[in-house]
């Protein structure tokens, strides 16, 4: 197994809505704002190299969207998806599968695009299986009034119109080994309904992709929030759940929207599970 990291464009968000109720003078030590209160985001998704599965977890933004609506998020910096699979000798038309933790747009953008003519839409890896859960699609495709601008229908609907789109089956509790795809899954439900946190084996190694559960080194600490989730008290208990496991483990976490850090470990401390050491992606996949 290989596996790389996909740097797929990185944007801004508000620091407040990314911090919840946590105040920007302790939040900007970890995360600094800029004049219009924006911190930096990354897209990081994961490309595993496993025989002859090339599978992608997330896909990014996308770049269908308009200019005023990219005008929101302040996109900057060189990355881009297929730059990212160009360089260690990928096309979008290599990947067979395409795993997505939830559908919110930053996180599935990329997996759908224009076609030709732009009158309509088609899926971005042609050649892939999309996965996700039978609860979050359907969360996904009736979304609430909180969360109807993240669940947008032309990035989720073409997957299913296309027939590629598959349903990982769900254990009776929160975690569970997916046989299709290789590795554990941990189903979180404060950020939004039934999010999947890939836990994989790589050499001695468990390797947690974050996502949205943990989205920066600034969010270790237990009431540190997004203003983004549903269901922040619910969102509590999991991520103790997580941490504590992850201290214990060892677990590797890969941020996902982290800009400046890639990869963490942490530890039990006095005040709780907090930051160990910091790496590049380069450092562990070596």
């Amino acid at each position: 197994m290989k596996i790389y990291p996909v740097e797929a464009g990185n944007f801004k968000l508000d620091g407040g809505a990314m911090f919840g109720v946590v105040p920007k003078t302790i939040w900007n030590k970890t995360n600094p704002a800029d004049e219009n209160n924006l911190i930096d985001i990354a897209a990081r998704c994961m490309l595993i190299e496993d025989g002859n599965r090339l599978i992608l977890i997330d896909t990014g933004m996308g770049n269908k969207q308009s200019e005023k609506f990219f005008g929101y998020y302040s996109l900057w910096g060189p990355h881009s998806l297929d730059g990212s699979l160009a360089k260690y000798g990928f096309h979008r038309d290599d990947i067979t599968d395409v795993f997505m933790t939830h559908l919110h747009f930053d996180h599935c953008g990329g997996s759908v695009n224009w076609n030709k003519d732009k009158t309509g839409y088609e899926v971005a890896f042609k050649n892939a299986k999309f996965w996700t859960n039978d609860n979050h699609w359907e969360w996904a495709t009736k979304p609430n009034a909180r969360e109807k601008a993240s669940f947008l229908s032309e990035n989720i609907l073409p997957m299913q119109e296309s027939g590629q789109l598959n349903f990982i089956k769900r254990p009776e509790g929160d975690y569970s080994h997916s046989k299709e795809l290789g590795f554990g899954i941990f189903y979180v439900d404060g950020h939004t309904e039934k999010m999947m946190i890939p836990h994989v084996q790589y050499q001695d190694k468990t390797i947690v992709f974050c996502a949205d559960l943990i989205p920066t080194a600034g969010h270790l600490p237990l009431p540190y929030v997004m203003g983004y989730d549903t269901r922040p008290l619910l969102t509590l208990p999991e991520k103790e759940k997580f941490l504590k496991a992850a201290a214990e483990n060892n677990y590797y976490l890969w941020l996902e929207h982290d800009a400046h850090n890639q990869i963490i470990t942490v530890e039990n401390t006095e005040k709780g599970v907090r930051l160990k050491e910091i790496f590049r992606c380069e450092d562990i996949l070596s």
